[in-house]
């Protein structure tokens, strides 16, 4: 009970702040004007802040475990290439298939995971470095197939793809980062408070972005892609790759930290992304939404049986 309690805690306030995007754009509250101002916002300012923060205040050389770094780089390349091969096997209209494929494979392991960690054990110290080790190939991934399959568009060329992750802002965020925390390097008082109040916003804004989007007649008639996503982000991915982990011995606050990887609800920077990049911003908020309300259930359930099981 008290895992269900904990697993409620962290999603529905998320999923309140969503409600409250689409109620107020019901209203008229928020227009299209706000959309995308608001999107550009947390797309090129918001989310690389939050994420240069997290990145740049991490100790991540006192923490570094190659084993787990390599683990959590192959099972993430593993989930975008295999879903990614599903898809094109599986999916008729392709104009559906980058918002399909980041919104499948990519979990919200930056904004959730650290919260997740902290619920738990008090403090985190393996969280960063799984963050370092996903997050940039999250959004290398995103960018690659967001950019081949923008817009239904088969000829997207690999020039521009590579173009596209090197101007990316959320990858410039956080290779920005990485310097900081190997170095330790602190900022003055002053800058930090800066980059903290445009951090903060990341999340908020952009879960109201994700709920004022929200096309709930337009969704329905994407129901079957949405929920198909979101059990391949909440189910699938926990098994096929959980068992791995465990035959490599993580445990603990490690192990929490891959279930945040694997089984996270869709991220909100998919919407942002997805947006930005002309890709399927209906089907991807849609995602979100559905694999938001689903993952109370699914992570209690996936954290009972990590206890049960003795691994955390």
């Amino acid at each position: 009970m008290n895992d269900f309690l904990f697993s409620l805690n962290s999603t529905i306030p998320i999923f309140f702040v969503i409600f409250i995007g689409w109620f107020l754009r019901q209203r008229g509250m928020l227009n299209d004007g706000f959309l995308s101002a608001g999107n550009k916002f947390v797309f090129s300012i918001a989310l690389p802040a939050l994420l240069f923060r997290d990145i740049s205040g991490a100790d991540i050389q006192n923490v570094f475990d190659l084993k787990y770094v390599l683990y959590c780089m192959i099972v993430t390349s593993l989930m975008f290439w295999g879903i990614w091969l599903f898809t094109e096997l599986f999916m008729k209209d392709k104009s559906m298939i980058g918002a399909f494929v980041q919104a499948s494979f990519r979990g919200s392991a930056a904004i959730l995971g650290i919260a997740f960690i902290e619920n738990i054990y008090g403090h985190s110290t393996v969280g960063p470095l799984m963050i370092v080790a996903s997050v940039p190939l999250y959004n290398i991934y995103s960018v690659l197939v967001l950019t081949m399959r923008g817009n239904g568009n088969e000829n997207g060329s690999i020039k521009t793809a590579i173009i596209n992750i090197l101007k990316n802002p959320i990858i410039l965020g956080i290779f920005a980062g990485l310097p900081f925390s190997f170095l330790h390097i602190d900022f003055p008082n002053v800058i930090d408070k800066c980059i903290n109040n445009l951090a903060v916003t990341a999340t908020p804004l952009g879960l109201l972005l994700v709920g004022a989007g929200f096309e709930g007649r337009k969704a329905l008639a994407k129901i079957k892609p949405t929920m198909v996503a979101t059990m391949i982000k909440l189910f699938v991915l926990p098994v096929l790759f959980l068992p791995i982990a465990m035959y490599l011995g993580f445990h603990g606050e490690s192990m929490i930290a891959i279930l945040i990887m694997l089984g996270s609800p869709t991220t909100v920077s998919c919407y942002i992304m997805a947006k930005n990049m002309s890709n399927d911003a209906v089907l991807t908020s849609s995602i979100i939404v559905m694999a938001t309300l689903l993952s109370s259930v699914s992570l209690t359930f996936w954290v009972f049986v990590l206890r049960t099981t003795g691994f955390i």
